[in-house]
């Protein structure tokens, strides 16, 4: 594994220094937005490694990250616009069903914004919120405001972490990168663990 890594980054090395890997910062964090299998954070870490070795501008790659995260976003929220009549006249077929889509609603309202900022360090779960709040239909000056602070703060954390482990191990790109995704997982796991407690807490 990490002799592939290593592989990769000899391979990086030449193709970090093209305005192209901008470019496809920017699109993998739009596709990731919609389909959330595809590893924007990991892109975005290995910039930064790039940025602290010298080779990409940490504040392009900042700049690409954010976009890509806000376009997406807004994609997936109209989205769920686009879908809302067909799938609320769904829900609403049934008394579960209403109180689901209530539920969803109320959770939105009461601490949407907030959801939205950690959703951006769960994988797959800025997918399900933005669908949500497009299909609830949530106003889209909020659902930019925070958007814009969410997209803000993952594309600051994930672009420096990658900066601060190219700086920290500048010859080693195996080892900065790995230093980087590391601290990323520890931060979701993190996050998940808080998540699970209150989770766990409120149901008692």
């Amino acid at each position: 594994m990490v002799s592939f890594i290593t592989d990769f980054f000899n391979g990086l090395k030449d193709f970090s220094d093209s305005y192209w890997f901008y470019v496809i910062i920017f699109v993998i964090a739009v596709l990731d937005s919609v389909i959330p299998i595809v590893p924007s954070e990991t892109l975005v870490i290995i910039g930064g490694v790039s940025a602290g070795s010298g080779s990409l501008s940490l504040g392009l790659v900042m700049a690409c990250a954010f976009g890509g995260a806000f376009v997406g976003d807004h994609l997936s929220y109209f989205l769920g616009r686009r879908a809302s009549d067909a799938i609320t006249r769904r829900y609403e077929r049934t008394e579960k069903g209403k109180h689901r889509l209530a539920s969803v609603i109320h959770q939105i309202h009461e601490r949407g914004g907030l959801l939205l900022i950690t959703a951006r360090f769960i994988p797959g779960g800025r997918t399900i919120l933005t669908l949500a709040c497009g299909i609830t239909k949530q106003e889209r000056k909020w659902f930019t405001g925070w958007i814009i602070a969410a997209a803000g703060i993952w594309s600051t954390y994930a672009s420096l972490l990658g900066f601060i482990g190219g700086k920290t191990f500048e010859d080693n790109h195996t080892l900065a990168f790995l230093f980087a995704f590391g601290c990323a997982i520890g931060v979701t796991a993190l996050i998940e663990l808080v998540r699970f407690i209150l989770k766990k807490r409120k149901s008692q």
